[in-house]
């Protein structure tokens, strides 16, 4: 593949090639008032083409938003949140039970979740905004007043530290809950690793989404602190029926997703779970990229990289994003098109025995980091009804995908998804009957 130096002056000159074995991440690295001046640049242009993006999606989907539409959160078959189509904007949160918690606390807390979320969803503040007495602090902050549901979900899941003697939820563990092995390529930040209770609030406006954390958080007093929380927008992959959007290396992301009622039966929803019966697994990873480097190789190496064409999304062996690969297909010398080391190789359902599983990731950006460089990247977040599905393939990518120079997976955490509470009833409720 072929290794570029630095980003082009204009817009019409093409980048140059660097020397053979110099990776493109040390190229960065080694630059120094250059590479402050182009952080600068970059960050004009990244927001630049974040407003264009956003405005394209607009128009794209205008016709599908709906900000006064409420999703059904009570009785159903499956907890909202997951095969929900993706809304635009995500907060994810998670929690430590404290030392003192009892299963007592626990229980009252997962139920007056389940009660605030139940008026959440439906564009209703969960207290008194403005209490009669002076001295009284309101129930609900207030700053959703006025805002419509926009199609907000709120999903709980539960870690592995909930299922413990102390809570009396030992034996009722969902068989294949268990914290995540050490994977390929990964440099995880402890701040931003595991917890035992996770908050997936998804909305169509951001204000609601962030409304819903911020005053679920405020409730859990004493039972709870909080751990590490990520906000998402531009959801980064597609659910069925919505246009494919872009992650921020500006791909095409959740082409091959699960996306049919039979897939999510096949691959995502848990049966002969006990308590789980109906609900998920869920994994979360929180991904960095490297911004400034990746803008600097040259498209044809990305495309290379993702194997996948950058404007129409096409794979390297069709014409169109939704042609399915022909990993076997070469060129005429005999190399085939499509690396077996490209990103959709590795990660496709053909080559992995017909494994799947959900995507339904955000990008994010936490504004510059200590080298006043672009921090920004990918809230992976997926479902699944074995977790050992999601380790399979990220053991797969962690050591071969070619992404990995750009990429860098700095958190994560798995939970379990209890199936959608019944009216008058609350999360998790069977656990402790």
């Amino acid at each position: 593949m072929s290794k570029t130096s630095n980003a082009p002056e204009t817009p019409d000159e093409e980048p140059t090639a660097a020397p053979d074995g110099v990776s493109r991440r040390r190229l960065l690295i080694t630059a120094s008032a250059s590479a402050a001046a182009g952080a600068l640049a970059g960050i004009g242009g990244t927001a630049a083409a974040l407003r264009r993006t956003t405005q394209a999606g607009e128009a794209a989907h205008s016709d599908t938003v709906d900000l006064a539409a409420s999703v059904p959160f009570y009785d159903q078959a499956h907890p909202a949140g997951i095969q929900t189509p993706p809304q635009r904007y995500a907060v994810f949160m998670t929690f430590d039970l404290s030392k003192t918690a009892t299963a007592n606390d626990l229980r009252v807390l997962l139920a007056r979740w389940t009660a605030a979320i139940g008026q959440l969803v439906a564009g209703k503040p969960i207290g008194t905004v403005d209490p009669s007495r002076p001295d009284a602090v309101g129930a609900d902050s207030g700053e959703a007043e006025g805002l419509a549901p926009a199609s907000l979900t709120v999903t709980v899941g539960l870690g592995p530290g909930v299922f413990t003697d102390r809570f009396g939820l030992r034996e009722k563990r969902p068989a294949l809950l268990r914290q995540l092995p050490a994977l390929p390529g990964e440099h995880l930040d402890p701040a931003l690793t595991g917890g035992d209770l996770s908050l997936q609030a998804c909305a169509d406006d951001p204000q609601v989404a962030y409304h819903a954390v911020r005053n679920l958080a405020r409730m859990v007093t004493t039972t709870a602190q909080t751990r590490w929380v990520a906000m998402g927008f531009g959801r980064a992959s597609a659910g069925k029926g919505q246009q494919t959007p872009r992650n921020l290396m500006g791909f095409r992301d959740g082409t091959r997703n699960v996306s049919t009622p039979e897939q999510f039966d096949e691959h995502v929803w848990l049966t002969d779970a006990g308590a789980m019966t109906g609900g998920s697994y869920q994994v979360v990873r929180k991904i960095k990229m490297d911004i400034e480097n990746w803008d600097a190789d040259r498209v044809s190496d990305q495309e290379q990289i993702f194997a996948r064409t950058k404007d129409e999304g096409a794979p390297l062996t069709g014409t169109k994003e939704f042609d399915t690969p022909d990993f076997a297909k070469t060129d005429d010398s005999g190399t085939k098109i499509i690396d077996p080391r490209a990103h959709i190789a590795l990660a496709a359902h053909e080559n992995n025995g017909g494994l799947m599983i959900l995507r339904r990731s955000y990008n994010y950006t936490d504004g510059l980091n200590a080298q006043g460089l672009l921090d920004a990247g990918l809230l992976f977040i997926a479902y699944m009804n074995d977790p050992q599905h999601f380790v399979t393939l990220q053991t797969k990518l962690g050591a071969m995908d070619l992404l990995n120079e750009y990429i860098e997976h700095i958190g994560s955490a798995i939970f379990v998804v209890p199936p959608a509470p019944a009216s008058g009833g609350y999360i998790g409720q069977a656990l402790f009957e």
